[in-house]
């Protein structure tokens, strides 16, 4: 079969020792099924927009209506959906525009990746109402495995967080809100502490004083002034000065 980027062989069929090495990328289209066999990790790479080429993620260049029993799907079938009986071609098509069956170890580590970045966009964007000071990350871990909150491996953290703030309502108090710091950072430091205040929120304000001194106004999430407070101390080698703008 001319065109292939896989084992190639027009007859593949994965031994049961050997099918479970690998995992499948499926597609349905208007109801008919098709998978191809890749090989895990470098598939979920190749399915985060990272430049891996096809044959380093496809084991053979086959289209299967059941490629655990090693069903083939019918020429008629490619092509109807994919316009070529060229099963090498369709196996492109079915890679990239297929859902990836992630392996329990990649669905438990992509899990895991989400609820680490929720948590700490809650602490970044919500403060405690009593103490106007961001909740611990392990308190927030805790308060979402009482919730019994359920992550999305594949949906954006800042997507999902709006959901779990609102299951963790009644067990966490959370208020959301934003503090105005007025920061002066010597001329030798503007540089990198621009960025590092442009990183944590947005300036509202900036005058250059003559001896080349920033003051500015930044606006932050209240539950990110530590952080701010910690990365612009280590920056400046403690020089910023930082009041809030009440």
């Amino acid at each position: 079969m001319s065109g292939g980027f896989g084992y190639g062989g027009g007859n593949f069929k994965p031994r049961t020792h050997e099918a479970s090495k690998f995992t499948t990328v499926k597609l349905t289209i208007a109801g008919d099924h098709f998978e191809i066999l890749v090989n895990p990790d470098s598939a979920l790479s190749f399915k985060q927009g990272r430049n891996v080429e096809p044959s380093a993620v496809v084991v053979a260049d086959e289209v299967y209506s059941d490629a655990r029993k090693g069903l083939r799907a019918s020429t008629e079938k490619l092509r109807l959906h994919f316009g070529t009986d060229d099963h090498a071609k369709a196996v492109l098509e079915v890679l990239k525009r297929g859902e990836l069956n992630l392996t329990q170890e990649q669905r438990k580590r992509l899990t895991e990746e989400k609820r680490k970045a929720i948590i700490a966009a809650i602490s970044k964007n919500f403060v405690d109402p009593r103490t106007l000071l961001p909740h611990p990350p392990t308190r927030i871990d805790q308060a979402m495995q009482e919730a019994r909150v359920s992550v999305d491996p594949f949906q954006d953290p800042n997507e999902q967080m709006k959901a779990v703030v609102e299951a963790l309502r009644t067990l966490l108090p959370l208020k959301s809100e934003k503090v105005r710091l007025q920061v002066k950072v010597s001329a030798q430091y503007t540089g990198q502490a621009i960025g590092v205040l442009k990183a944590y929120g947005e300036i509202m304000k900036e005058d250059w004083l003559a001896d080349g001194t920033l003051s500015a106004i930044v606006e932050i999430p209240a539950g990110g002034q530590p952080g701010l407070l910690d990365r612009l101390g280590s920056t400046t080698k403690g020089a910023a000065q930082v009041t809030v703008v009440k």
